[in-house]
C-alpha cells in the first residue's frame, strides 16, 4: 500500500504568495485525500490568519529578511540563518515530509536549505514575471520548477500558470452575472465599472475615483461603481460622511473575487501576478493600474494579456479623472470592445494550473520522474 503523502508547503507574508499556496494544497488534498498537508510561514505574515482560516496547520520558522546594505544585520544574517533552518529541519523531521513546495517569501529559502539538508525533493512555483530572490536560489536545485507566466527567467521554469480556487477557474461569468450583482447590491443591467487596489487600497486609486464621481461626465455616464477602497480606507465628502455619488457605491472589502470577476463588465486593479492571471482565465475584461514601487514586475505581469488587446495599462501616476473619463467610460459602454478583451483574454487563461502542480508534486515525492 502506498504511504499517504507528507506535504510541507512553505509561503507567505503576502497574498500573492499564500492564495495560490493555498490552492496548490487544496489540490493534492483533493487528488489524495489522505495526504498530510502542514504550512511553514512567519508568525508576522498574513498566513497566520489564512491558514488556519483554509482547514491547515501552520508551523512557524524566523523570518530572515536580507539586508539591502552592508549593516550590523548584514553581519547578523549566517546566525539568523541557521537558527531559521534548523527549525524548518525539525518540522520536516516531525511531519515526516515526502516534498517541499515553496511560493516564495521570507520563509522559503531556510525551508529550501533545510530540504537539501534533510534530502526532501523540493518543488517550486514562481508567480510573478520577475522571480523572487529566494525562489531563484531555490530553482538551482529544485526537482520542479513551475511558473505562472511564460519565459519568467528562473532555472528549469516550466510554464504551468496561476494555481487558483475553482470557485475563481470555474467562474461562468455569464451564468453568474445576475446572482453576483444582487449579491454586491448592483443594478442588474446597468454597465458596471469595479476598481480595487487590493485588500489595503491603493490611495492614488481611491484619490482619482472621488474625482470621477464628482465630475459631470461620470453624473451622466449611466455608469454604475463599486469602488472596493481597501481596509480603514472609506472614501468621504466634504461633510466627513461617507463619499455618495449617483451610481456610485462603496465598500472596504469583499471576500470572493469571483463575485467580483462576474458581476463587472470592467476591472480597474493593480496587476499583481494573482490577478492577472484571474482575469485571463474568466475571460474579465480590466484595466491595471501597476503598483509604482518595487521592481517592476507588475507592469511585467499585465504586459502579455495588454499586448493581447485584453486590457489596457495606465502608469498610476497617469490614472487621473481626466485619463479615466478619456479612457474608462467610453470603453465600458462598448460592448463590442468589451466582448473582444473578454475573448482575448480567455484564451490566455490557464485553469488547471493547481491539478497539473499536484501531479507534479505527487510525481516528485515520489521520485517519479517528470510530468
Amino acid at each position: 500500500m502506498t504511504k499517504p503523502l507528507s506535504v510541507v508547503v512553505a509561503g507567505g507574508g503576502t497574498a500573492g504568495h499564500i492564495s495560490p499556496m493555498l490552492a496548490i494544497a487544496n489540490a493534492v488534498r483533493e487528488m489524495e485525500p489522505e495526504s498530510r498537508i502542514v504550512a511553514v510561514g512567519t508568525a508576522s505574515g498574513m498566513e497566520t490568519r489564512l491558514v488556519p482560516e483554509a482547514g491547515y496547520d501552520l508551523e512557524f520558522v524566523d523570518r530572515v529578511p536580507m539586508p539591502r546594505k552592508p549593516t550590523v544585520d548584514l553581519l547578523k544574517l549566517p546566525v539568523r540563518l541557521r537558527r531559521a533552518v534548523n527549525q524548518g529541519r525539525e518540522i520536516l523531521r516531525r511531519n515526516d515530509a515526502d516534498v517541499v513546495v515553496g511560493v516564495g517569501g521570507y520563509v522559503c529559502t531556510p525551508m529550501y536549505l533545510a530540504a537539501a539538508q534533510e534530502k526532501i525533493p523540493v518543488v517550486i512555483h514562481e508567480a510573478n514575471q520577475r522571480p523572487g530572490l529566494a525562489n531563484k536560489v531555490g530553482a538551482r536545485r529544485a526537482a520542479v520548477v513551475a511558473t505562472a507566466f511564460e519565459g519568467t527567467p528562473i532555472p528549469h521554469g516550466q510554464h504551468v500558470g496561476m494555481p487558483m480556487r475553482p470557485q475563481i477557474s470555474g467562474c461562468d461569468r455569464a451564468a453568474e452575472r445576475a446572482g453576483a450583482r444582487q449579491l454586491l447590491s448592483l443594478q442588474e443591467d446597468v454597465p458596471t465599472i469595479i476598481v480595487t487596489g487590493g485588500s489595503l487600497g491603493a490611495q492614488n486609486m481611491n484619490r482619482t475615483i472621488s474625482d470621477v464621481v464628482g465630475r459631470p461626465e461620470w453624473q451622466e455616464s449611466g455608469v454604475q461603481m463599486l469602488h472596493i477602497t481597501g481596509r480603514g480606507k472609506q472614501l468621504l465628502g466634504a461633510d466627513g460622511a461617507p463619499l455618495e455619488a449617483p451610481g456610485y457605491h462603496q465598500v472596504e472589502y469583499i471576500d470572493g473575487m469571483e463575485n467580483v470577476y462576474a458581476a463587472c463588465d470592467l476591472l480597474v486593479a493593480r496587476s499583481g501576478a494573482a490577478t492577472v492571471s484571474e482575469v485571463a482565465a474568466v475571460g474579465c475584461p480590466a484595466v491595471f493600474v501597476p503598483l509604482p514601487i518595487g521592481n517592476g514586475e507588475q507592469s511585467l505581469n499585465a504586459k502579455d494579456l495588454v499586448d493581447s488587446g485584453a486590457g489596457l495599462m495606465v502608469e498610476d501616476k497617469k490614472f487621473t479623472a481626466d485619463w479615466f473619463v478619456d479612457n474608462v467610460l467610453p470603453t465600458v459602454t462598448d460592448q463590442e470592445r468589451l466582448d473582444r478583451m473578454s475573448s482575448n483574454g480567455y484564451r490566455h487563461g490557464i485553469r488547471d494550473a493547481a491539478q497539473h502542480m499536484a501531479r507534479l508534486i505527487a510525481q516528485s515525492a515520489r521520485h517519479e520522474g517528470s510530468a
